[in-house]
């Protein structure tokens, strides 16, 4: 069994209240009855409460559905499900119901907007899923966009969003965001009939046959992007992103992940705590960890990959 150094976990619970709650479960294995009351204090204090406070009256960030990134009410709300806000929190309903409402996702059927020759971005439909499942939306759109993204997979077991224009090869960015989607929503209706886990299965086998960051025909790192991991992320693929699936998953380690777990250690400084990486570039109403300091996040993140690692099977 991975021994976490008590010294870093001592510096993680001095963290934000969405920290704290995720060291509880992830590192300490406390029950979900130990750790709800700090979970509670995400929308009472700290990151969760300051973005919360924000909202606008309608139930909107930033009056925008998608775009401004990462100010508008997608953006905030994919935050906000990372920081562990508590399920059914009205105000995160209340967004997922503008999200619903709006032409993000077209001609995915009844209650969505039909617009000629326009298609659903399955990035994006990812995404969306994986928000409104985790806080719970009951609408019965939610499961039309589950169906339609396991309709949507391709033949090498990944997403992408470019799939209606004729491309074949699937993309990291869409995959990863399609499979955070789908464990969230399989978290929430465990008796669906839906194939959920065997897509899920085929997702991974994609992103291991690439060893998580690697050209399959090469070798080589597709993108250096790939190999560095803010936190929170958004939806941009990278290894940890997707180390952390696995992990959420409870997958089952295997050897062709071995790189990426070298190059998570590699990343590790000599007291035992990983950086913050630069996000994207755009609008951030505040930002949670300075850029090239000790993240708590990316701390917290690595080690509970890493004790997936050591400990499943």
């Amino acid at each position: 069994m991975l021994e976490t150094d008590h010294t870093i976990v001592d510096w993680l619970m001095q963290g934000d209240p969405a920290l704290r709650w995720q060291v509880q479960r992830d590192l300490l294995d406390a029950r979900p009855t130990a750790y709800a009351k700090e979970r509670a204090r995400v929308a009472q204090e700290g990151w969760g409460k300051r973005l919360l406070d924000l909202q606008d009256a309608d139930g909107t960030w930033a009056g925008a559905i998608y775009g401004p990134k990462y100010t508008s009410t997608h953006y905030t709300l994919l935050t906000l499900r990372r920081l562990g806000l508590p399920p059914k929190h009205p105000q995160a309903l209340a967004a997922c119901a503008r999200l619903l409402d709006s032409d993000l996702l077209p001609n995915l059927g009844p209650g969505f907007p039909d617009r000629p020759h326009a298609h659903a971005d399955l990035c994006i439909a990812g995404m969306v899923l994986s928000m409104l499942a985790y806080f719970q939306t009951s609408d019965p759109r939610v499961h039309r966009i589950a169906n339609h993204l396991i309709d949507s997979q391709m033949p090498d077991g990944g997403w992408n969003c470019r799939s209606w224009r004729g491309d074949t090869h699937a993309s990291f960015h869409t995959t990863g965001s399609v499979l955070e989607g789908l464990l969230e929503y399989q978290r929430v209706n465990p008796k669906s009939r839906l194939p959920l886990a065997d897509a899920q299965a085929g997702g991974r086998e994609f992103l291991l046959r690439h060893h998580l960051y690697k050209s399959h025909r090469t070798g080589q790192v597709v993108n250096d992007s790939m190999t560095r991991f803010p936190s929170p992320p958004q939806w941009q693929y990278d290894f940890v992103k997707a180390l952390d699936y696995f992990q959420a998953a409870r997958a089952q380690p295997d050897d062709r992940a071995s790189d990426a777990i070298e190059l998570l250690l590699s990343r590790c400084d000599a007291t035992g705590r990983w950086p913050q990486y630069r996000g994207p570039s755009g609008k951030y109403f505040f930002q949670i960890e300075s850029v090239g300091k000790p993240s708590r996040w990316n701390t917290l993140r690595a080690l509970r990959i890493l004790k997936w690692w050591h400990n499943a099977g």
